[in-house]
């Protein structure tokens, strides 16, 4: 370094002049000292990353390409069960073979009871593995099923900045009922589920006819997604009003006419009867959650119909007390926004992905069954509905814990009445947690976190 001109001049090395070494670094060595030296702060922060949302896309990364070998291992050393892809397959034959009345498609299990779109997905399934017989190959395709659905999770959780990363090892590698689901089991609910957080990125993009078109074809796979649909109608009235949200809902029932129009053109009662079979009865020996009561009871449908009336008058309440935060009345939503006494703010992630994800929930707590394959419909959401709200310093451990018991529940096989009244307990915390916690403010994610920091710096 040399002083002239009263100005500080950096001079080369004369080793490095001499010797005709290039005096700049080239790109590919800045990249790699820049690299270096992100993953030296990743290490010296090790809690930091590990507690911080903002870390959400490199633990990410680090899961999913250990997911991936996971699951190669997996598909490789752990033996397929079947249960119901032979009676899928069975049943899409049916339908490739000239039938398209749903009254006279069955498989090995029963009749055919999902609606078309599980007939079009599977139907291609069915081809690429040769009339059904490559599982292996099958296996592969829900492999690759699983990890987009993880992309799509991920990239909700990354938007959202609520969930510690170090929770995403519980939901990824840590979860070995969720593995069997997808890879082991090829159970048609992972299909709808990726499609669904589909839909929701989509909501989270503004993109809310499109994301509509994803939401009915997840429904036209299986039912279940219909959980989400109460929220859904309020995020519609919320953000457009009644008089714009019904184009949303025609895009819906669209989808799920052509989907179904070779079907309803043949036996339109035999379809809607079975592919949208609101009063199905399921199993006894296969439920999950209601193994504490006496069978007859679980096949009462004096019981059905009072679990239908709570699901319902807790989603009101939720609507009226937890999702509504204005000081205007819920049948206020109804109006265009810019005709409402109190100006409506956009949603914001969060409040998007809280008003769905406990939807959900709620139909899950008050299912009349939920068999094994059912736990994916909300695995998934469970990190956001524990984490979503600030809590005291004990509360990521007593959070691990309900975890714990869910996953323990769930794994719990054949189900005891221990492990079904466990698995409530965790509902109802869960729920008591969402209801005295839930905030759906018209406070903007910035808002919040400028608050935030505020409050720290007056601390």
């Amino acid at each position: 370094i040399r002083q002239k001109g009263g100005c500080t001049v950096k001079m080369a090395p004369l080793a490095a002049v001499s010797s005709g070494v290039p005096l700049k670094k080239s790109a590919h060595s800045g990249v790699c000292w820049q690299l270096r030296g992100f993953f030296r702060k990743v290490w010296q922060d090790k809690y930091v990353v590990l507690f911080s949302p903002q870390y959400t896309i490199l633990i990410a990364v680090v899961l999913w390409l250990s997911e991936v070998a996971v699951n190669v291992w997996v598909i490789q050393r752990v033996a397929y069960t079947e249960i119901d892809w032979k009676a899928y397959m069975d049943e899409v034959e049916g339908v490739v073979n000239g039938t398209f009345d749903y009254m006279e498609l069955k498989g090995d299990t029963g009749p055919l009871v999902y609606p078309a779109g599980f007939v079009y997905i599977f139907m291609v399934l069915y081809f690429i593995t040769g009339y059904g017989a490559n599982v292996q190959l099958a296996q592969y395709i829900f492999a690759a099923i699983y990890l987009i659905t993880l992309l799509l999770v991920f990239r909700i959780y990354d938007r959202t900045q609520k969930v510690p990363p170090y929770v995403f090892f519980f939901m990824c590698c840590a979860s070995y009922r969720i593995h069997s689901i997808f890879i082991l089991r090829l159970f048609n609910d992972p299909v709808a589920m990726a499609i669904l957080y589909g839909a929701v990125n989509l909501f989270l993009d503004n993109h809310w006819s499109l994301g509509c078109f994803f939401f009915s074809l997840a429904v036209a796979v299986k039912m279940n997604i219909l959980l989400f649909a109460p929220g859904l109608l309020f995020l519609l009235l919320w953000e457009f009003g009644l008089m714009k949200t019904i184009p949303k809902l025609t895009i819906c029932a669209v989808v799920q006419l052509i989907l179904g129009l070779p079907f309803l053109l043949s036996n339109p009662a035999g379809y809607i009867t079975r592919a949208f079979d609101l009063g199905r009865q399921f199993l006894f020996k296969w439920t999950v959650n209601w193994r504490f009561l006496p069978e007859e009871i679980f096949l009462n449908r004096n019981f059905h119909v009072s679990l239908l009336v709570a699901h319902l008058v807790v989603l009101l309440l939720f609507a009226v007390y937890r999702w509504n935060k204005s000081q205007q009345s819920i049948l206020s939503l109804m109006k265009d926004p810019s005709q409402r006494k109190e100006p409506t703010q956009k949603l914001t992630d969060n409040q998007i992905i809280s008003v769905l994800f406990t939807s959900n929930f709620i139909g899950v707590a008050f299912s009349r069954s939920l068999h094994y394959q059912f736990y994916v419909w909300y695995f998934h959401t469970l990190p956001y509905l524990l984490w979503s709200t600030k809590v005291k310093k004990l509360a990521h451990l007593l959070k691990v814990l309900i975890l714990g018991l869910v996953e323990l529940s769930w794994n719990t096989y054949p189900s005891t009445v221990y492990s079904s009244i466990s698995l409530h307990v965790c509902h109802l915390i869960i729920l008591m947690h969402l209801w005295y916690t839930c905030s759906f403010s018209s406070e903007t994610d910035a808002e919040s976190k400028t608050k935030e920091v505020q409050r720290k710096k007056k601390k």
